[in-house]
């Protein structure tokens, strides 16, 4: 039987990691006897090799690892693989596949998902918040997918960031501002609460931006199908 790990990069905010753990519930809710179990880059524990190897002891014949990231920065690229190559080294003998991070391509589950979180407030216009990169093929997957989500609610939407850019919060609403809009909800593509996500959500009803804004994806139901749909894929859950 395949297992799977969810494999967030973690966060010194306990928020983060309840968030994954929820996230975590709902995907094993969608596939009844499959062993579903997250792990942590940083911060927060397990970590992926320690939960890869409890699968090994198990008898599992493979693990899918799906990487809880909506771009494939420095974490997707570097710091997963690595820990993975490590895990080798160490003795693990299992076959491994890692799937596209969750934000490749912008699925339609994603931007459902946004859609869905929004709050029922009249607006003209959406910031999409996020994290931020130093990353410009990241940022650049980011503004797409803000394109992505103000194209299906028939808004100007524009991408803001915590970090790695100068379009912050503010920048993206008096932005939106520019462009006419009076109304503007904030979106955020986050999969977690945390600083970040504070830090940048602020920044934008600073600027005026209405509240209540749209709480990061955590566990909701299509976030949960969209994991299963980057296992299934793979075609890797058939002995499931």
């Amino acid at each position: 039987m395949t297992a799977v790990l969810l494999v967030a990069h973690g966060s010194s905010d306990p928020r983060a990691a309840a968030a994954t753990r929820a996230l975590t519930r709902a995907v094993a809710a969608q596939r009844p006897g499959l062993d579903v179990r997250c792990a942590f880059l940083d911060h927060a524990g397990p970590r992926p090799g320690d939960q890869l190897f409890a699968f090994q002891r198990l008898g599992h014949a493979g693990a899918v690892v799906v990487p809880l990231l909506l771009t494939n920065a420095f974490h997707g690229r570097f710091d997963l693989p690595a820990v993975l190559e490590q895990a080798r080294e160490d003795g693990l003998g299992m076959d491994v596949t890692t799937t596209d991070v969750l934000g490749a391509g912008t699925p339609a589950l994603l931007l459902s998902a946004l859609r869905r979180l929004l709050p029922p407030v009249s607006y003209d216009g959406v910031a999409l918040v996020a994290a931020g990169t130093r990353d410009d093929l990241a940022r650049h997957s980011v503004d797409v997918a803000a394109s992505a989500l103000g194209a299906s609610l028939g808004v100007p939407c524009l991408a803001a960031y915590a970090s790695g850019s100068p379009v912050t919060g503010a920048v993206a609403v008096e932005a939106l501002r520019a462009r006419g809009c009076s109304r503007i909800a904030v979106s955020s593509y986050f999969l977690a609460p945390g600083k970040l996500h504070d830090l940048v959500v602020d920044s934008a009803l600073s600027a005026g931006a209405l509240s209540p804004v749209a709480p990061p994806l955590g566990a909701n139901l299509d976030v949960a199908r969209l994991v299963m749909s980057r296992i299934g894929a793979f075609g890797l859950l058939r002995a499931a």
